[in-house]
């Protein structure tokens, strides 16, 4: 809703822009099939492999159509650093508990 008083705070980018993050986004979406099929070394590679591809993608869809490459420094603290630490300190608590449960065995 726009407010006649208000300054427009938008920003425009180009649309070369544009065009130039969605052909990234498709070249690693390739990647991210290709690399499905290739044995990192493990699961655990597999899944650190994927994942940085993702967030590389993710990090793009953020800073180039979600407009955040031009935001304030609080609008980075409080809309994408502190969640992120959130889900860190999640994901950190969820490890712990996946990794250092113990799993009883059956004895006949």
């Amino acid at each position: 809703m726009h407010i006649p008083d208000q300054e427009s705070r938008g920003h425009i980018s180009p649309l070369k822009t544009y065009l130039t993050v969605w052909v990234a986004l498709l070249i690693l979406t390739g990647i991210t099939y290709g690399a499905s099929y290739v044995n990192w070394g493990g699961t655990l590679m597999n899944v650190i492999v994927a994942v940085i591809i993702a967030t590389v993608k993710a990090a793009l869809v953020l800073l180039y159509f979600m407009h955040m490459k031009h935001e304030s420094r609080l609008v980075w603290g409080y809309g994408i650093v502190y969640p992120l630490l959130l889900f860190a300190l999640l994901l950190g608590f969820s490890s712990i508990d996946v990794f250092l449960r113990v799993i009883p065995t059956v004895t006949p």
